[in-house]
């Protein structure tokens, strides 16, 4: 399922990525990576705040949608 069924307070583990090679390597650098553990912080409107290692990203519903849990 997308990282956008995540409610606030789910930590989730990345199981796929998808889209073009140019996509999953900006979102590589960001941290998001296969079997890596995010939490969801916030959402609004689709619109993501995700906790990633040490560091909070916010991603538009088009980006989480790319990204499988």
């Amino acid at each position: 399922m997308p990282l956008t069924m995540a409610k606030p307070g789910d930590k989730v583990v990345i199981r796929k990525i998808t889209g073009k090679d140019e996509v999953r390597q900006h979102l590589a650098e960001l941290g998001f990576v296969v079997d890596g553990t995010i939490m969801v912080v916030s959402e609004m409107a689709g619109n993501l705040i995700l906790q990633v290692k040490e560091s909070r990203i916010a991603l538009d519903r088009t980006m989480a949608n790319r990204i499988m849990i």
